[in-house]
Formats: structure tokens, C-alpha cells, sequence
């Protein structure tokens, strides 16, 4: 049965994007079972760590001014959005780089990995080239290059791949996986950045006082989803860092590889889907006023689409784990089984959640992401001397029931029933 009719153009664009991510997640999940057999679950432990670093610093790089890159009617003010983005993630990442250039020690430290150390001083680097990625995205989303957008994907994990097992052959511990990282953020970048330069003489509309204009004027997403998205990161990447701490580098390399491969629908589709939901929404809402129709008809396809997916998963990823995975990796997949039912109800909102951009409800959107996140670190700071699964049962619970509250004010949004 066909969930999207190919004929429609929101069809078209997600399926672009779909066949682009598939790719993409396809070559890092055929070569997970090599790696997790060239690789010890403390290696993958420090490249999550790295990432988490990296992710968290990355997605706000630009001040989420990126978001705002959509909903211009002029392309002067979106090119404008654009080097704002480029100077703020610029900026950032020198920063970065001489705090850690004066300060590497004490960070390895209260990171409670010596291992990390040596890694530090590759985060502004990368933490650069993710700002840039995230500001070529949104702006290819804006001129519709939904298929750039895959074949930068596809080439993003084609050289994470060639690095990770090309040095995992010849090397032992963490840096063909954190050196693969690395080099997969540069490549991922090459495709869209042609797109900026295309029209050179639309570029010359960029100046200092268009880019203080747009800057005052989409203030509320540095003011408002600058913070939400940090307490969503937090609440994700800060998670990781805290498992490392307060259980144990090898543990986390166990959950990172859940995320990972849990995480797989929402990336491949739930944010195919999410993007050109995004456009779709915002033209919907431009012309009646809500985006009601486009809300309900994304809901019940993700939704149905993600209970089969994750319902045939539950009763068996325990020995899909040890069979895909090795045997030293059977830990996982119990953990796996435990957080289905969040990354079920993630899968369904990543798809959505673009909702509050689109009605300039980021206001709403920070208080939820505040509120999840220090509810999350009150969890945490009560299991730190409890069984990890404990812990992991607990976090399930409360991110589902956080997830479905968020679910219900994006409906009300979408109708547009709400108002800040």
C-alpha cells in the first residue's frame, strides 16, 4: 500500500529526500556489524561523547537564525539570514577553539575521560562545519534543491564510511571513528555550498545593514528557540555526557549504538517527511490561515508507519542485536527494548515539530524544552547511584509522556487555537 501518492508534489519532494537519506543510512548501518567487531564499545562511548560535544554547540552555532531562512517573501532577506548565520557560527567556533586551546585539561576531566583530550581540540572545526551544514540545508529546502540536499547526505555517509573502516583495519582505538566524523562534516557541505554561489549577483544584496535589519527583526528565534533547542539537545546530548560520568564510558558506547540505530527512522524519514512538511505547512498556513489539513494527514501516516516499524521491533531487536552485532553487544539490545516506545513517539513528532516555527510559537516551544530537560536532569541526578536500567526505564516513561503533551499543543497550533 502506498502511504504517499507519488503524484502530489509534497509526495515528490519527501520521496527526494527519503531515497537521498536511505542511501545514507544505509552505509553506515550495512558497515555497524564490522565496526562493532573493529571497535570496542569504550571507542564508540568516545565518539559519542565527541558528538555530543559537537552537537551541542553545532545546532545553535548559527543562533537559530537558520530557522528564520524559510519565511522571508524575498530572497534578499533570506541571503541576509544566511551570513548572519555564517559570521555567528564563524564566531562561535573561535571561541570554542581558545577555551579549549587554555582549558583542555580541566575539560577532560570534569569529563571524566582522558581519551577525550586529544579529540577537544577538533570540536571547533567540526563544530564549524555543522553551523554551515545546518545553514545550506534550510536554505536548499528554501529553493527546493531537495535533491542536492540527498546527494549531500549520500556523500556525507560515503566518506564516513571509507574513513571509519579504512582506519579501523590498520588502527586501534577511538580515532577512526571520531577522525571519520570529522571528515564526513566537511564532505557533507561541498554539494549545497554551489547553491549559495549560483547567483552572484544576488549576493551582492548582502550587507552589514540588511543583516542588522534581519537580525533585529527575527530576534524571537535567538531569543526563544535558541533556548528551547539547547534544552533539547541537553536533554539528548547532555544525557550522553552524564551516562559517560555517572555509569561509565563502555555504557555509553552500549547506548549510543541504540540511539543510533533506533534513531534511523526518524532521520531517514520522520525528517524527510518534517521538511518538506515544513514548506508545505508554512504555504498552508500563509493561505488559510492554519495548517490543519497538512497536520492531520502527516500525523496518521507517521504514526501508522512508526507502529509497525517499532511494533515488530519490540518482540524481536534482542537477538536481531546478537545476531547483527556480536555477542559483547547483547547489553544493547536490552536496552534497546526498553526505550522503543520513546523513540515510537519521537518518530512521530520529529515529523511535526515544526509547527511551532511555523506559527511563531517559540515561546511555548522553549517552556516545554526547559521544563523537559530539567524534569530530565531531576531523573538522572535521583538514578545516578541506581542500575542503569533502572534509570533507562524511568527516562522511557517520562520522555513518552513529555512527547505526547508536546504532540497535543502542536495540534492545537496547527488549528491554530493557541495563541502566545
Amino acid at each position: 500500500m502506498m502511504l504517499l501518492k507519488t503524484k502530489s508534489q509534497f509526495a515528490k519532494n519527501v520521496l527526494t529526500l527519503i531515497t537521498g537519506t536511505t542511501i545514507a543510512q544505509a552505509i553506515p548501518i550495512t558497515i555497524s556489524p564490522i565496526l562493532t567487531r573493529l571497535y570496542t564499545p569504550q571507542d564508540f562511548g568516545v565518539v559519542a561523547l565527541f558528538m555530543a560535544i559537537v552537537a551541542i554547540f553545532g545546532t545553535i552555532a548559527n543562533g537559530r537564525y537558520e530557522l528564520a531562512i524559510m519565511l522571508p517573501e524575498n530572497e534578499k532577506e533570506a541571503l541576509n539570514l544566511f551570513a548572519l548565520g555564517f559570521l555567528l557560527t564563524s564566531m562561535l567556533s573561535i571561541i570554542l577553539f581558545f577555551i579549549i586551546l587554555f582549558f583542555s585539561d580541566e575539560i577532560s576531566n570534569l569529563l571524566r575521560n582522558k581519551e577525550i583530550k586529544f579529540w577537544l581540540y577538533f570540536v571547533p572545526l567540526t563544530v564549524f562545519f555543522v553551523g554551515l551544514f545546518n545553514n545550506l540545508n534550510y536554505y536548499n529546502t528554501r529553493i527546493k534543491q531537495y535533491k542536492d540536499i540527498a546527494s549531500s547526505k549520500v556523500i556525507k555517509a560515503f566518506s564516513l564510511a571509507v574513513i571509519q573502516l579504512s582506519v579501523g583495519f590498520i588502527k586501534q582505538g577511538a580515532t577512526g571513528l571520531v577522525s571519520g566524523q570529522i571528515i564526513a562534516q566537511i564532505f557533507a557541505n561541498i554539494k549545497l555550498l554551489k547553491n549559495v554561489f549560483i547567483n552572484k549577483e544576488k549576493l551582492k544584496e548582502i550587507s552589514v545593514s540588511e543583516i542588522k535589519k534581519v537580525t533585529k527583526k527575527y530576534a524571537n528565534f535567538p531569543k526563544y528557540s535558541l533556548g528551547g533547542v539547547l534544552a533539547n539537545l541537553l536533554s539528548t546530548h547532555f544525557l550522553n555526557i552524564l551516562i559517560s560520568s555517572f555509569f561509565s564510558v563502555t555504557t555509553l558506547g552500549f547506548y549510543a549504538l541504540v540511539q543510533k540505530i533506533l534513531g534511523l527512522p526518524s532521520s531517514l524519514i520522520g525528517g524527510s517527511v518534517g521538511q518538506v512538511f515544513f514548506q508545505e505547512a508554512s504555504f498552508e498556513k500563509n493561505n488559510k490561515g492554519n495548517a490543519l489539513a497538512i497536520y492531520k494527514k502527516t500525523f496518521k501516516k507517521m504514526a501508522l508507519l512508526g507502529f509497525l516499524f517499532f511494533g515488530v521491533l519490540f518482540f524481536s531487536v534482542k537477538p536481531l542485536f546478537i545476531f547483527v552485532f556480536g555477542k559483547s553487544w547483547a547489553i544493547a539490545g536490552e536496552y534497546a527494548q526498553i526505550v522503543i516506545p520513546l523513540f515510537y513517539i519521537r518518530f512521530v513528532y520529529v515529523a511535526l515539530s515544526a509547527i511551532y516555527d511555523i506559527f511563531d510559537a517559540l515561546k511555548i516551544e522553549f517552556f516545554w524544552q526547559v521544563s523537559y530537560f530539567l524534569g530530565l536532569m531531576v531523573l538522572v541526578y535521583f538514578c545516578k547511584d541506581k542500575n542503569f536500567l533502572f534509570f533507562l526505564k524511568l527516562f522511557s516513561f517520562y520522555g513518552v509522556c513529555n512527547y505526547l503533551v508536546s504532540l497535543f499543543i502542536t495540534y492545537r497550533l496547527a488549528k491554530g487555537k493557541i495563541d502566545e
